[in-house]
């Protein structure tokens, strides 16, 4: 029972940041928290956590016993849950890693809904467009858009995104709608700025094939969501992502155009590391992501 209070003790502190913070969650004295760490590392004989005043950070061994530590600890729970009255119950702290623009419409808004609904489970959404590394930095998992390039993760398919080319009705007033390919040459097309990563390229199909397109216009951005604000002033033509232009497009403020070359959608993926049981926490949002993205009318 001691040793499993000490790892209890462990994610806990990991999870809070801090001792105290550790401490004042479970209602004990921060000397508590502190004996318990120090036994733990005794009886491992290696230093798990590096302690200041001012903050605590995991050692190189202390990361890795994280993650095998709070896999017992929500193995136990889950198991638990599984045989209490009241049915299955998630806890623990769940992180999660999706990209900036699709992460602040499309997961941001559902999480406070997960956690009303699983009050045990705490949960940090981190939005950034960098690929994270989900073992090493701790995160339960990511949700991700297109090909997966990591074959060490395991993927699952949350639904589908395709990309479509649009307009603001009052841009097609003034200079037409383009009916084929060769007719984006005389568009003014907004595009990514080169230093974002990307070339000024749109994907089509034509033929059968997939064939990418060079574009310009007067102006560039390497802010996605500017581009989409511009498009809906009627500045240009912009290729943008279904999920974003979605409801701009039911709502009449956006028209597609060469719809006959959409390319195949994309999908939208969850990946997390290998294990042999994923927390419960982490099957159910993914769970609940995938249901709420299969709703009909959602991307609208």
């Amino acid at each position: 029972m001691a040793r499993f209070k000490q790892i209890e003790t462990f994610v806990a502190v990991a999870a809070k940041g801090s001792l105290s913070a550790a401490a004042q969650a479970e209602g004990v004295a921060p000397a508590v928290i502190g004996r318990r760490l120090d036994a733990l590392e005794e009886r491992l004989g290696v230093r798990l956590v590096v302690r200041t005043t001012r903050k605590l950070t995991l050692t190189f061994e202390g990361a890795a016993f994280l993650e095998d530590c709070q896999r017992i600890v929500s193995d136990l729970a889950d198991a638990e849950a599984s045989v209490s009255a009241g049915g299955v119950k998630a806890s623990g702290h769940l992180r999660v890693s999706a990209p900036a623009g699709f992460g602040r419409k499309h997961v941001a808004p559902l999480v406070p809904e997960f956690a009303a609904a699983h009050p045990d489970v705490s949960v940090t959404l981190d939005l950034s467009d960098r690929l994270v590394d989900l073992v090493n930095e701790g995160f339960d998992c990511a949700v991700r858009l297109g090909d997966l390039s990591d074959s060490s993760l395991v993927s699952l398919k949350l639904g589908e995104n395709r990309r479509v080319c649009v307009a603001a009705p009052a841009y097609l007033a003034r200079h037409g709608a383009p009916d084929t390919l060769a007719a984006l040459a005389s568009h003014n097309c907004l595009t990514l700025a080169a230093s974002a990563n990307q070339q000024r390229v749109w994907t089509f199909q034509q033929a059968g094939e997939v064939v990418s397109i060079k574009v310009g216009g007067s102006v560039e951005c390497s802010d996605g969501a500017v581009l989409h604000e511009w498009c809906l002033a009627g500045h240009g033509l912009a290729w943008r992502s279904w999920w974003e232009v979605g409801g701009d497009i039911a709502a009449g403020r956006l028209v597609t155009v060469l719809d006959r070359f959409a390319a195949p959608p994309i999908g939208i993926q969850a990946v997390f590391a290998q294990r042999r049981h994923l927390p419960l926490r982490v099957r159910l949002f993914l769970d609940f992501l995938k249901h709420t993205y299969a709703q009909p009318g959602y991307w609208q």
